[in-house]
């Protein structure tokens, strides 16, 4: 099945790196998206699964105060963290990450090769190897990529995991070259 020209494989991007405009106000590094990781990707002809931004879907797109722009970025995030963690966005993030869980078993069980995620370092939702939490960058995953850890390993799918800043081009393209290579290698 699938026996066509398709590539089988997909990576599962934070919905930002495609979409600049989603982000909290005043942490745009990029006009649109991260346009050197899509590059990339679609060099490697790659597929690309966009989650959904949890921080529009629970708080909307001014995250719940139009006035969040004007303050720093780790006190910013901290407030949105600490919003994302309560339980009524904690239950629609949950099911958002079981959807995203049965998809790729889904694709997984017809031969698709899932590269990973991409997720987007010090953000409070969507965090790989650090999120935000009381006014400080610390090591740890973002509220929405830990329900997706965790709705992973509930059906033992192996899924790698990886953070990038749109403010570290070059060091975030790297790790993704290397991202990509790994996957082919392993």
């Amino acid at each position: 099945m699938f026996a066509d020209n398709r590539s089988k494989k997909i990576i599962i991007l934070a919905h930002c790196l495609l979409n600049q405009n989603s982000i909290s106000d005043g942490t745009a590094d990029c006009p649109s998206q991260f346009r050197e990781i899509i590059d990339l990707i679609m060099k490697n002809q790659i597929g690309i699964l966009q989650l959904p931004c949890p921080e529009v879907m629970c708080l909307g797109l001014d995250r719940g105060d139009r006035q969040g722009g004007k303050r720093q970025v780790l006190e910013e995030n901290t407030r949105i963290g600490n919003l994302m963690s309560e339980m009524v966005n904690q239950k629609l993030l949950r099911v958002k990450a079981e959807e995203v869980a049965t998809l790729i078993q889904d694709y997984r069980s017809y031969g698709f090769r899932v590269i990973g995620v991409v997720g987007i370092n010090r953000s409070p939702s969507c965090g790989i190897e650090t999120t935000t939490k009381d006014n400080a960058e610390e090591k740890g995953k973002g509220v929405f990529m830990g329900l997706i850890s965790e709705a992973f390993a509930k059906r033992a799918q192996n899924i790698m995991m990886i953070g990038v800043k749109t403010s570290e081009i070059k060091e975030s393209v790297m790790k993704l070259k290397q991202f990509i290579h790994k996957e082919k290698d392993g």
